[in-house]
């Protein structure tokens, strides 16, 4: 008996290892064969040597301090200041018979770029103006100066996301000044105060195009970048955001009886409120792998690894729990399995010798796409398991559905096969953005939305963004121009027929 018993063990394992193998040498998802464009074509680079005056544009555009502070509290000055140098900077587009450009909710800005086959669908290349604040005590450079060093550009928005802004507008007017005539329309938005939930800019630039029946191929905003240096023996990873994370700022709150910190009476409401956050930092909510775009991430990097994670990432069948254990270890890829959440305040007494009435805490819960707010709170509640504890919901932006990115996917492939054009080394995979852009205010507009900005990242660099010391190197904001330019001349067809023969800027 016990001799069947091992026969049969050991076949199993036989077999399984056997199709273990198979899929690891066989198991492929299918990748673009997209070539760089032609060497034989003229590409004018923006250099400092050559073409200074596009990196003079660009410097110029980082020095306006447009700073969102809080919702609704925002430099308009500057604002308007940055909104008329784009004006006067590209008078191609401002005089251009196929452009109408108009000013909304008084600082954000919409152009409508007519085609000429009204039976297209048009689509939307969106961005923003405003930047975060700076802690200046830690740049290197005055990060208002727009300073050239070393071949890097430092600056507020140098990243996040001036670069798209000022990329977008060089590639249109290069457009129209090298005779584009487009085929199929666009519109081109930048909304005012994104960094703060942009429901002054994105919210009204998308109702007015909802007013006007506006129904969109696709849209591109911010997002994912190009990661270089991250996963080790791989060229650098452009991933696309088909999905966003969704967010829930929720109040934790406590109230008890102030009293003499000489004569403490019980469990004060710090520590019951001290122990609930303890609670849910340690028990996190539960390893969605597999549910969503994170595992079509891993598949398509599989192909390219070295044996053993290609032997995991290809048989997730079987591998999953193991391969969700080591995502989970590190807090970038943990974002992607799961919904996380982080305290971000805490709020309680007023005097070093009184007992605190009331404690307060904030908590943002980033909601994995495959989850929804009512499973957050459930295991939240669980968790917590301590009536005196309350739970208030302080705003939610709900997670994005999965935008297509299948062969049939004319906006993704557009947007990959314009990442290729002009990154020649780089994989492109479909991704999770796990912040929150504008896109959400759009969503109305077209089920194709794509997340993503041409910055090549490293580890080292990509803190900056949001943080100290944001710069981009003059070869980068090049390659942001290029890819730009090859996306509206990509996006000019009526299918996905993409011919490597356009003019360079």
């Amino acid at each position: 008996m016990l001799k069947r018993i091992a026969v049969c063990v050991c076949s199993s394992v036989l077999v399984i290892s056997v199709v273990v193998l198979i899929r690891t040498f066989t198991f492929n998802v299918k990748n673009d064969t997209i070539s760089p464009c032609q060497q034989t074509e003229k590409h004018l680079k923006i250099d400092v040597e050559k073409n200074s005056q596009k990196i003079d544009i660009f410097r110029q555009a980082l020095r306006f301090k447009t700073i969102s502070w809080s919702p609704g509290v925002y430099e308009t000055e500057e604002l308007t200041k940055f909104r008329l140098f784009i004006e006067q900077t590209y008078p191609t587009v401002h005089k251009s018979p196929f452009v109408k450009y108009e000013v909304v909710a008084n600082y954000s800005m919409l152009y409508t770029v007519e085609g000429s086959d009204k039976k297209l669908f048009p689509y939307l290349l969106t961005s923003h103006l405003d930047v975060v604040p700076v802690t200046e005590k830690n740049w290197k450079f005055d990060p208002f100066a727009a300073e050239l060093h070393e071949g890097y550009i430092y600056g507020r928005g140098a990243i996040d996301v001036k670069g798209s802004v000022m990329g977008i507008m060089e590639a249109l007017e290069h457009a129209l000044k090298s005779g584009f005539k487009p085929k199929r329309s666009f519109f081109i938005a930048f909304g005012h105060d994104e960094e703060v939930t942009g429901y002054d800019g994105a919210y009204h630039i998308a109702q007015t195009l909802e007013s006007r029946g506006v129904q969109l191929e696709y849209l591109l905003d911010e997002g994912l970048s190009i990661a270089k240096d991250f996963f080790k023996g791989l060229h650098p990873v452009a991933m696309i955001g088909v999905a966003e994370k969704g967010q829930a700022i929720v109040k934790l709150s406590v109230n008890g009886t102030a009293g003499h910190s000489s004569i403490p009476h019980g469990e004060s409401v710090i520590g019951i409120l001290s122990g609930a956050i303890h609670r849910i930092e340690s028990n996190p909510q539960p390893d969605l792998f597999g549910t969503g775009v994170e595992r079509a991430i891993f598949e398509h990097l599989a192909p390219k690894l070295p044996f053993l994670p290609r032997m995991f990432l290809s048989n997730l069948w079987l591998f999953r729990p193991l391969v969700s254990w080591v995502l989970s270890r590190q807090p970038t890829t943990n974002a992607l399995i799961r919904t996380v959440n982080a305290v971000t305040r805490f709020d309680a007494g007023i005097k070093d010798n009184v007992l605190s009435e009331s404690a307060e805490a904030v908590i943002d819960y980033r909601i994995h796409p495959s989850q929804t707010l009512e499973q957050v709170f459930d295991f939240h509640r669980k968790i917590i398991n301590d009536d005196r504890v309350k739970t208030t919901l302080k705003n939610y932006i709900a997670p994005s559905l999965t935008s297509p990115y299948d062969e049939a996917s004319f906006g993704y492939h557009t947007v990959k096969n314009s990442i290729r054009e002009v990154f020649p080394d780089v994989l492109v995979v479909p991704g999770v953005t796990i912040g929150n852009t504008d896109t959400h205010h759009y969503k109305h507009l077209t089920k194709s939305i794509y997340r993503f900005i041409p910055a090549v990242l490293t580890p080292e660099t990509a803190n900056m963004v949001h943080g100290d010391n944001e710069k981009i190197s003059v070869r980068n904001y090049e390659k942001v121009v290029n890819f730009y330019h090859h996306v509206i001349l990509n996006s000019d067809r009526d299918k996905m027929n993409f011919i490597n023969k356009h003019a360079e800027l």
